[in-house]
């Protein structure tokens, strides 16, 4: 378990609910009480849709089924029998041994592997490392101690560099006896298509708007109508994307930074200046970073109104001529590359504020 979810109530392993995604789980249901199960499923999606609460949900559902399964566990595809029971559901309770085992991260038939954390710098590895993909194989080839399955959760796929990744090809290419690997990803076009052929897939696309009216309900029930709305059409789908906008002040700091757009082709140089420096004086670089993200859905939004994709940007922008598309084309192309520089090699933050808007401005008059 990363040291992030360590405090987190709302972190996937601990979710009992799965709101929105019924197709994707009622497939998974169908391979299982069908005897069909592969043993490689790939849990594709946008961010923040889901794909690693579903990955646990299955996780537990097939723990939980105990040594008496009898679906198939073996390397092939399918497999005849069927279970000696039905399941209708993936749902496990919350008060369910497996459950709370899952979720404490303290079961021994299931194995995580993510990015850690860097005890030297305080920060998350870049990637994956082979090393921690390789082990996937000796965890998989054991017995299983507590039921018919091992399984193993690779969140996400997308971290792994070249190395682990051709070492996951090796096990999906000769997968153990009773393993069941679930392989999440948010673009899997990136991923080598022999993985991505030797996997089942599963695809979570975005959150309709009930679906993230209700879980917003449930974990930022502190937000003001006016705040929901903003969070549903940047969200887009994405209730992840809405919960990290809801929290630390997210919502407001879009508005500013829309505010300052909104006023283009003439910035407000000392609102700028102002919110250059808040972005200096956050030491940890997260006001940055959501900066650039905002930016960026903003930036895009204004490319797309000028190619006449849609017939505006949205929140609350005003639409842009066509004559200034290859403009902002060019912004966008610059306000990546400039965040980009910023966090990988330490950039003055204001500085970085500053040109972006001012790329804008300058976009905006063409």
């Amino acid at each position: 378990m990363s040291e992030a979810e360590d405090d987190d109530p709302y972190a996937p392993r601990r979710q009992s609910e799965f709101v929105g995604q019924a197709e994707a789980e009622a497939e998974f249901l169908a391979a299982y009480n069908g005897g069909r199960l592969p043993h490689a499923w790939l849990i594709a999606g946008p961010r923040g849709v889901g794909k690693a609460t579903l990955a646990f949900r299955i996780a537990r559902f097939v723990l939980a089924q105990g040594s008496d399964s009898q679906v198939d566990a073996g390397p092939s595809l399918f497999g005849d029998p069927l279970p000696k029971s039905v399941p209708t559901s993936l749902q496990i309770a919350p008060d369910h041994p497996i459950f709370r085992r899952v979720a404490s991260g303290g079961h021994s038939d299931l194995r995580v592997y993510e990015r850690t954390m860097n005890a030297k710098t305080g920060k998350l590895h870049r990637d994956i490392s082979v090393d921690e993909i390789r082990d996937v194989r000796s965890f998989l080839s054991l017995t299983p101690a507590e039921g018919a399955w091992r399984v193993v959760i690779v969140d996400s796929a997308d971290d792994m560099n070249p190395s682990s990744a051709n070492a996951l090809l090796k096990i999906l290419e000769e997968p153990p006896a009773r393993a069941l690997l679930l392989v999440v990803t948010h673009e899997p076009g990136r991923l080598l298509p022999t993985i991505r052929s030797r996997c089942r897939r599963l695809w979570l696309g975005p959150l309709d708007d009930a679906s993230m009216r209700t879980l917003l309900a449930d974990r930022a029930p502190q937000l003001l109508p006016d705040d929901v709305t903003l969070a549903l059409q940047l969200g887009e789908g994405s209730i992840g994307r809405a919960l990290q906008l809801a929290d630390e002040g997210g919502i407001e700091l879009f508005r500013e930074v829309r505010d300052l757009i909104g006023k283009l082709p003439r910035l407000d140089l000392a609102e700028l200046h102002r919110l250059g420096d808040k972005a200096a004086r956050d030491n940890t670089g997260d006001t940055l970073k959501s900066l650039g993200e905002m930016i960026d859905w903003l930036v895009l939004r204004l490319t797309r109104s000028a190619a006449r994709i849609e017939q505006g940007p949205g929140a609350g922008l005003p639409p842009q001529s066509a004559a200034s598309l290859d403009r902002w084309i060019e912004v966008w192309d610059k306000t990546r590359r400039l965040f980009g520089e910023a966090e990988g090699l330490n950039l003055d933050r204001k500085q970085v504020v500053l040109e972006t808007f001012l790329a804008m401005e300058e976009a905006a008059r063409s």
